[in-house]
Parts: C-alpha cells; structure tokens; sequence
C-alpha cells in the first residue's frame, strides 16, 4: 500500500462511478497501471464492492431509532438466534456486539414510530432473555460518512 493506493482509494470512496481515465488523472498515474492498482486492491480486499448511497429521506425513512439491548444469555446457541433473527429484518441496518454495559447496540431506520414498534414487536418475539432494551431517537444527524480514514495503513 504506498501513496498511489492511498488516493485511489480517497477517490473511489468519494465517488465510485468515477471512471478510471478521471481517477488515473487525480492519482497521477496513466490509465492502465491505475486500473491493474485498482483490480489489485479488489483482489487483496481492500475494496469489498461499490454500492450506491441512497437517500434516506426519499426512501420514507425519517426516524433513525438507536436501540441499546442487555441480555443475561451469551452462549454460542443464543447469538447464532440473535443473529439470525436480526439480520432478515430489513429496517435493522447495523447490529453491534459491544463490551461495556450494554451487549448490543442496533441502528434501525423507519419512517416513523408506529413503524418502529411494529420493528420493535418484532425484535422482542423473535429473542428470549433479554434483560433491557431501551431506544434513543435520533434528532440531528451531525456526521454520517462512509469514507473510512485511511492513515493506519
């Protein structure tokens, strides 16, 4: 990873659709070492895929609900169910094992709070034992990236 690796990955993270003429151009590099660069950090999984960031207010979904759960269960058995219970529900978009006092934090996104107790129901009937689950609502959204820093590679 040298500098060259660095830029590319600044610039696609910024903008992936950017053709490989105009990425070469801001790396500095011509076209076809930057492509093969490119292909390479793919291959070492450097870049996992390219997606679309899309609008969340377009898409109805308004309410951005932070959901802190505390269970009395860590076996291997009752994480495999929370796990599976969670990750098919599609308002459920980050799940998170933490240390500390709470076991699991969930970012769950909808368009309001009657759609989030339907989420909510939900959560609850699918996992036993737990002990708290307690929701914050989200009021302002002062950063939200995807750019990841890239100053420790």
């Amino acid at each position: 990873m040298d500098e060259f690796d660095k830029k590319i990955l600044k610039c696609l993270q910024e903008d992936a659709t950017i053709s490989t003429s105009a990425l070469s151009e801001k790396v500095g590099l011509s076209t076809t070492p930057c492509w093969r660069r490119v292909q390479i950090l793919e291959e070492k999984g450097f870049i996992e895929k390219r997606v679309a960031l899309v609008n969340k207010k377009k898409l109805n979904l308004g309410l951005t609900v932070i959901v802190n759960i505390k269970t009395n269960q860590h076996s291997k058995d009752w994480l495999i169910n929370f796990r599976d219970s969670l990750t098919h529900i599609p308002e459920v978009v980050e799940i998170l094992r933490l240390s500390g006092d709470t076991d699991y934090s969930l970012k769950i996104l909808v368009p309001d709070m009657a759609e989030y107790d339907r989420v909510y129901q939900e959560i609850i009937s699918k996992i036993d034992s737990l002990y708290d689950v307690s929701s914050s609502f989200v009021m302002e959204e002062i950063k939200s990236t995807t750019k990841l820093p890239l100053n420790y590679i």
